[in-house]
């Protein structure tokens, strides 16, 4: 299984990729590095990679998910209740793909701010 890791200054977030068109297409694009933005509790940012809806896409994710955001181009982790959230739940702005799971607790995230910098690298 392929593995990656998330920098964001020094809290580091590793994921497992999916068997999807997007985790192939984003790991092809790698290394990534980008500026952060934040929604509520979640921190989203460009990745350079344009690809279309899949047909899972969804707005509700899980703990844990890693998605790709088709209207802004941008990987999209929530941890946490967002404007768009109803509840406890994690609720994107729109349809995304789900293709990494992350491997440990997304909450770290917390303290990320917009204008931190990211770097997505391949493990191993």
């Amino acid at each position: 299984m392929r593995r990656i890791s998330f920098v964001f200054g020094s809290i580091i977030l590793e994921a497992e990729l999916l068997d999807t068109p997007t985790a192939k297409a984003i790991w092809d694009a790698l290394p990534i590095e980008a500026s952060v933005s934040t929604w509520g509790d979640e921190v989203y940012f460009d990745c350079g990679v344009t690809l279309a809806e899949e047909p899972d896409a969804r707005t509700l994710m899980n703990p844990g998910d890693i998605a790709y955001w088709p209207p802004g181009d941008a990987i999209a982790i929530g941890f946490g209740r967002t404007p768009a959230s109803r509840g406890d739940e994690i609720r994107l702005a729109s349809e995304a793909n789900v293709w990494a799971r992350a491997r440990g607790d997304v909450k770290t995230l917390k303290p990320v701010r917009s204008g931190s910098r990211v770097r997505i690298t391949r493990i191993g």
